[in-house]
This record gives structure tokens, C-alpha cells and sequence, in this order.
């Protein structure tokens, strides 16, 4: 089941320029006034699909040129479809991943992507919505093949663009990259080492907005898990050099250029579509440990069960999953997918940043974590935190929000080394027993008492 795909607004195209913060501030208003005006677009789909897909329309199958597929070590097979908008540059769609011994695709997310990229400056002077106000998407950069090696750069339609036929842009690279280990055991009995070294699918893209580049990756691992991360590098901007107020950092000789300081808010929007249904649950876990005089401390582990909308706050020994409806592993265990924040700086500026992740109940319109270019009606709210209103969760949209405060250094000049914030999806009983397991060890399911 893939997620219909609406018609977007696109921003007045700011492709390739590289403005300081003045410059950009204005661009960024006229791009607000632009999408409340509601110039059309269509995202860049499967070949032969219409601009843009009626509201009940299922979204097609997509065809070869916008199919990924890839068979990695151990035997595991990850499959998507991707397509461009004029605001979210990549989306990914129907990911499934097929491990070795399972007898179909486990299918995973419906769509999968960017949410939002907001850039706060310390001194209050600037304030971006890069996604939906500062033209991300068309600043889509082609890629040398030195940029993806072993693997395939695919060609990119960039909607929004202002000409009169969307550019195509060599900007999407699909391939591989070694992970390194990806287990290791010494076998009690035979003192045999078991060990693999795999590697992950990449996919990825590259986006320039301002002086800085986006590097927007996702990585799929052949144990299942799911890595996603965003890489920001390119250059200081030259106009930020202004920070004589204590907000920023000296860099160049002696101590006369200040860098300003500021944030990167990254929200990605994952809606899920375990074993093919979107009727999943939250489930949250807290563990708490008790001291005992004289004793081990002990540790509980509770669940709670999300049944409304939430914005969730991440704590020591916090965690949430997103739960299958429709299907088990093997065991009769219930697939679910735990979500795993990286590092973050919690930016505590805005209302939408104070959260760690959201659970919001599906609507077409909210597709943007802030500066929400989608009409969501009266009172509809154009940031996620107004989304989280009580509603029950029936068809729950995942929301992650990772932080991080960039304070400059005199390494970040020049080209700026890439600093990146993420997260992860990991396997939580989507199969019975690791899908890498060696065979002369697949009986080691459940209770295993080594002999001898």
C-alpha cells in the first residue's frame, strides 16, 4: 500500500545561489507568500504517471527508473520505490526487506522522508524553514561518479524549479558501502569463530541550500535495521561573520571574525505500513532501577501502550516501538521496528522543537513538522505540535526530531568537514532468529544450553 502523492506548491526556485543570511531571509518570505498563494506542482514520479495524482487515487506501481533493488550479503533483499517533490527532494516508498529464509517481502514503510530542516540563529536575527522556505529541493546537485562508486547515479525530474521543463539532474546514487562486522561469536561447543563482514545499501542524495550542502542518506542493513542521516557540509557563509555578541565562536586569525552560532533541527516523517497493513500500534518503555541496602539494584521494565496522539520527551532507558497489526515472526512474536535516536541538541526556541518524537494520526495535509505549506484547514495548525490533539492513533505517522547546535571551529573553513545527525530503525521480532544466522546454528532458537 503506498501513501497517495498530492500536488505540492513549489517555493520560488533558488537553485545553485548561495545568499547570506539577509538575502536569504527575504527569499525565504517570498516563499512563504508563494506557497500560501498555491502555485502548482507535481512531484517527480514513475514514468507516465499524471503531475499530480487525485486525492483518492492510489499512487501506481513505480517502474524500472524508479525502482531500487538490492541483494546483500547473508542473502537479504531490500526493495523501494522513490520519487522527488518540489519540497521534500527524495521520498522513499513500499520498503520492504526480504532476509534470507523468509518466503516474501516483509513490507515496512509506506513513505519515508525528510519532515522539515529548521535553522535558528543564537542572536535572533535568522530563522529558516529550509524544506518548505529556503527552495532544498531544487538545490538537488549532480553527483561526479567518483560520489558513488560501485554503485548507480539516477536521474532526478527537479520540480519547482520556475522553467519551463523541470531540469533532470544526475542527483540520486544508489549503492553500497561496507558496515564491518556484522556479528561475531565464539561457539561454546566447537570453539569455532563465527563472523561476517556485510555491507549496507546506500542511497542518497545531495542538496545545496545557502552555502551549506545536505547530504540526506539512507542506509539498509542486512540484519534489517534501517539507518537514517543528514550530513551538512559546504561552507561558512560569508555574511555570518557578525557574532561580536558573545553568540558565536572566533575563527581566522586572532579574534576579530566571530561565526554565529546556531541550530540544525532535523525532522524526518516515516509513515509506516507494517506487513503491508497501516493499522499499527505505539508502544513506549521505561525502565527504572530500584537500589536495594546491602543488595543489587534491580530493574523493572514497563509498557505503556499509546493509544492517543503524542509528544514524546526521550529519557534515560526510554524507548518506543511501532508494532505490527498484522503480522508475526515465525515464533508467533509480533514485527515491530524500534526507533533509536542519535545525539541530539533539543532546541528549545520553538514548540516544535521541544519534542523528541511525535505519533500523530495520518492526515494528507501534515507533511511538514513546521512552516507546514499544506492546507490543513481552519484551525489545522502549521507545525507538529499542534497535530497532537488528543486524536486517537489509528493510522500512526512517526516523527523523529534530532538537534544539533553548530558552534564553529576553525576546521569547519574549508570545504566544512560534514557533521551529521540521525537515527535508526531497528528490527524488534520481525524474524524469528537473526536472518544472518549461519545454518550449522539455527537450532539456537530460544532456550540453548551448549553441551559438552
Amino acid at each position: 500500500m503506498r501513501e497517495p502523492r498530492d500536488p505540492q506548491h513549489p517555493p520560488t526556485p533558488r537553485r545553485r545561489l548561495r545568499l547570506g543570511r539577509a538575502a536569504r531571509s527575504r527569499t525565504g518570505a517570498a516563499l512563504a507568500a508563494t506557497a500560501l498563494l498555491g502555485a502548482s506542482l507535481a512531484a517527480a514520479g514513475p514514468a507516465g504517471a499524471a503531475p499530480a495524482a487525485p486525492a483518492a487515487a492510489a499512487a501506481p506501481a513505480c517502474s524500472e527508473a524508479y525502482r531500487i533493488e538490492q541483494k546483500l550479503d547473508g542473502g537479504t533483499t531490500w526493495r523501494m520505490c522513490w520519487h522527488y517533490e518540489g519540497y521534500s527532494g527524495l521520498v522513499l516508498d513500499d520498503i520492504s526487506y526480504q532476509p534470507a529464509g523468509e518466503p516474501a517481502p516483509i513490507k515496512i514503510l509506506t513513505s519515508a522522508k525528510l519532515g522539515q530542516i529548521h535553522v535558528p540563529y543564537d542572536d535572533g536575527q535568522a530563522e529558516y524553514d529550509d524544506l518548505t522556505g529556503a527552495g532544498f529541493a531544487q538545490g538537488l546537485l549532480k553527483m561526479d561518479p567518483a560520489e558513488c562508486p560501485g554503485g548507480s547515479i539516477k536521474t532526478v525530474s527537479v520540480p519547482g524549479t520556475g522553467e519551463e521543463r523541470p531540469p533532470k539532474v544526475k542527483g540520486l546514487c544508489a549503492t553500497t558501502r561496507a558496515r564491518g562486522h556484522a556479528y561475531r561469536m565464539t561457539d561454546p561447543e566447537s570453539s569455532k569463530v563465527y563472523q561476517a563482514q556485510s555491507r549496507d545499501l546506500l542511497v542518497y542524495t545531495v542538496n545545496q541550500t545557502g552555502w551549506y550542502e545536505y547530504i540526506t542518506e539512507w542506509r539498509f542493513a542486512s540484519d534489517g535495521t534501517i539507518t537514517s542521516q543528514v550530513g551538512a557540509t559546504g561552507t561558512l557563509a560569508p555574511d555570518d561573520y557578525d557574532a561580536g555578541d558573545g553568540r558565536g565562536w572566533p575563527i581566522g586569525k586572532r579574534s576579530s571574525d566571530y561565526a554565529t552560532s546556531h541550530a540544525h533541527n532535523v525532522f524526518w516523517r516515516l509513515n509506516f505500513g507494517l506487513d503491508g497493513s497501516p493499522k499499527s500500534r505505539v508502544e513506549q518503555y521505561d525502565s527504572k532501577t530500584t537500589t536495594r541496602p546491602g543488595g543489587t539494584p534491580t530493574t523493572k521494565t514497563t509498557r505503556t501502550k499509546v493509544t492517543k496522539e503524542l509528544a514524546g520527551d526521550a529519557a534515560p532507558h526510554r524507548w518506543w516501538r511501532v508494532v505490527s497489526e498484522a503480522g508475526r515472526n515465525k515464533d508467533g512474536h509480533p514485527r515491530s521496528y524500534e526507533i533509536v535516536p542519535g545525539h541530539t541538541d533539543k532546541y528549545a526556541g520553538r514548540s516544535y522543537t521541544k519534542h523528541d518524537v511525535y505519533f500523530t494520526d495520518y492526515r494528507k495535509c501534515e507533511q511538514f513538522a513546521s512552516h507546514n505549506v499544506r492546507d490543513c484547514g481552519r484551525g489545522g495548525g502549521k507545525s507538529v505540535d499542534k497535530w497532537v490533539n488528543g486524536q486517537t492513533l489509528k493510522h500512526p505517522v512517526t516523527w523523529v526530531n534530532i538537534g544539533f547546535h553548530h558552534i564553529a571551529r576553525d576546521e569547519d573553513q574549508d570545504p566544512m568537514p560534514v557533521h551529521w545527525q540521525g537515527f535508526q530503525l531497528a528490527p524488534r521480532d520481525v524474524t524469528a532468529m537473526n536472518p544472518l544466522t549461519p545454518k550449522e546454528l539455527s537450532g539456537h532458537n530460544g532456550h540453548h544450553t551448549p553441551q559438552g
